[in-house]
C-alpha cells in the first residue's frame, strides 16, 4: 500500500478563515451590547444585541450564504435571554442565563469526549477547513479529545468566576472584571490550543497516512 504525505494549510491561513467569523459572532455582539448598555440602558442594549444577531442571519439569507450552526444557536440563545430580560427587567437575570448555559455546554463537551465525538472538532470545522485525511489521523483525534477536555474546564472556570462576580459586585464592576478575567483565562487556553495544534500539524508532516485504496 502506497503512502502520501498530508498537505496541510498554514496556521496563518486558518486564522484568516476564522478571524472574521469570531469577530462577528463573539466579539462584535459583546461590544454592541456593552456600548448600548452605556448609552441606552438595559432595554436598549437588549434590542441592540438581538438586532445585531438577527441582522447577521438576514444578511446571509439575502446573499444565499449558509448560516453556521453556531449562529443559529446564538439566535435561539439571544432571543430567550432578551425575552426574559424584558420580562424581569433584571440585568442579573440576563447575564446569569448564559453562565448557566455555559455550564451545561461544558457538560456537553465532557460527554462528547466520552462518546468519542469531541465537540471542539465540530466547532473548529465551522470556522476552518481541514482535509479529511487529517481529521482521521490518530494524533489529530487525540488532540481534539484532549483540547475538548481542556475547554470543558475553561468554560466551567469562566462561569464560576462570572457568577461570583455577578452575585457579589455591581453590574459595572461585573462587566469590567468579568471581561478581563474571561479574556485572560480564555486567551491562555487559546494560546495553548494553537501551540498544541501547531505541534500536532508539524508532527503530521513526518507521519504520513496510508493513501485511500482504489
Amino acid at each position: 500500500m502506497s503512502h502520501q504525505p498530508i498537505v496541510l494549510p498554514r496556521l496563518a491561513a486558518l486564522a484568516r478563515q476564522a478571524a472574521p467569523k469570531i469577530l462577528e459572532g463573539v466579539i462584535a455582539p459583546l461590544a454592541v451590547f456593552y456600548a448600548a448598555l452605556a448609552v441606552l440602558g438595559l432595554k436598549g442594549a437588549l434590542i441592540a444585541a438581538v438586532t445585531w444577531v438577527y441582522a447577521g442571519v438576514g444578511w446571509r439569507l439575502v446573499r444565499r450564504v449558509p448560516v453556521p450552526g453556531t449562529m443559529i444557536l446564538a439566535v435561539i440563545a439571544i432571543t430567550v435571554r432578551a425575552l426574559l430580560g424584558f420580562w424581569t427587567g433584571s440585568a442579573v437575570i440576563y447575564f446569569l442565563q448564559p453562565e448557566l448555559g455555559t455550564i451545561c455546554i461544558s457538560m456537553v463537551f465532557l460527554a462528547s469526549v466520552r462518546l468519542n465525538r469531541p465537540l471542539v472538532q465540530k466547532l473548529t470545522l465551522d470556522y476552518i477547513h481541514l482535509p479529511a485525511a487529517v481529521l482521521k489521523h490518530e494524533r489529530v483525534r487525540r488532540f481534539f479529545a484532549r483540547i475538548t477536555l481542556l475547554w470543558a474546564f475553561v468554560l466551567l472556570t469562566n462561569s464560576a468566576v462570572s457568577i461570583w462576580l455577578l452575585l457579589h459586585q455591581s453590574i459595572g464592576t461585573y462587566l469590567l472584571v468579568r471581561t478581563a478575567a474571561v479574556a485572560v483565562i480564555s486567551g491562555l487556553a487559546v494560546l495553548f490550543s494553537v501551540l498544541a495544534f501547531r505541534r500536532v500539524l508539524g508532527r503530521l508532516h513526518h507521519d504520513p497516512v496510508p493513501a485511500p485504496s482504489a
